[in-house]
């Protein structure tokens, strides 16, 4: 297991994604990139094809971009509620019909409600104790729910071929998870369903390569977030998006596309 040590105080405590993080999550390209219908399709089609309906909690749910998109996708199916530690986002997600609660995840009781799934979208890499956080997700799970989670594979393409210079490597992101070290984490609390590799993008791998390993800022990343869902978009690019998608099919064979995404369920 590859992890941050020691771990500066205010990634520990979630201080940083309540202050400096926030200027990022509500970046004007940030917002429109993850509000877009492109955004969530993979999560949204593997959160769909194991879960139909019921109660949502989505963990350090941000803006609240992904329960917004399944309320808007699937309406009347979910009964959906976010959490996180970062205030102004969450101020964003209820400002679009999102219903939140605020605070350290480990702290709060839900006043015993409990959940279809819980969703870690992005998370468990921010984290200094990710396996509390699965604990924590398990006791509010009803019996059988499920539980999912998406982090940054580190036996990606990516991460082999540009070591060090890989964007991703940096002191937000404590945990660097692999598929074994993923599945042994989990395995206290969940049986693993599905475990798969998905996502690839090939500008980044180009741009890391290029920068020699050069920090890329908050304002960059949420450029590049933009970018990649105006090619999403665009009807002119549907043969460049016919490639991609072999390209990330073959990967994701090999698991060796970006990012490691498991269904779990709850022992």
């Amino acid at each position: 297991m590859i992890y941050a040590n020691p771990v500066p105080g205010e990634f520990a405590s979630g201080e940083y994604y309540d202050r400096a993080g926030a200027d990022y999550y509500l970046s004007p390209a940030k917002l429109e990139s993850d509000y877009a219908a492109v955004r969530f399709e993979r999560e949204l089609r593997l959160f769909r094809k194991h879960c139909q309906g019921g109660a949502v909690l989505d963990v350090g749910c941000s803006s609240g971009a992904f329960l917004y998109q399944l309320n808007q996708r699937f309406p009347g199916c979910y009964r959906v509620l976010g959490t996180d530690v970062s205030g102004p986002p969450l101020d964003y997600a209820e400002s679009r019909g999102v219903a939140v609660v605020r605070g350290n995840f480990l702290e709060q009781d839900f006043g015993g409600r409990q959940f279809d799934a819980v969703t870690f979208w992005a998370v468990l890499e921010h984290l200094a104790a990710p396996q509390q956080f699965l604990k924590k997700a398990a006791s509010v799970l009803k019996p059988d729910g499920l539980c999912i989670v998406l982090v940054p594979n580190m036996r990606s393409l990516a991460a082999r071929a540009l070591g060090a210079r890989y964007r991703y490597i940096y002191p937000q992101h404590l945990n660097y998870f692999t598929k074994a070290t993923l599945t042994k984490m989990v395995a206290a609390q969940f049986s693993v369903i599905q475990l798969s590799t998905t996502h690839f993008n090939p500008i980044v791998i180009w741009q890391d390569w290029r920068g020699g390993g050069k920090e890329v800022s908050n304002r960059e990343r949420a450029q590049l977030l933009q970018r990649t869902t105006a090619y999403k978009r665009s009807p002119l690019l549907r043969s460049v998006k016919a490639l991609y998608a072999l390209a990330e099919k073959m990967l994701s064979a090999l698991n060796l596309a970006d990012n490691l995404m498991v269904v779990l369920r709850r022992r």
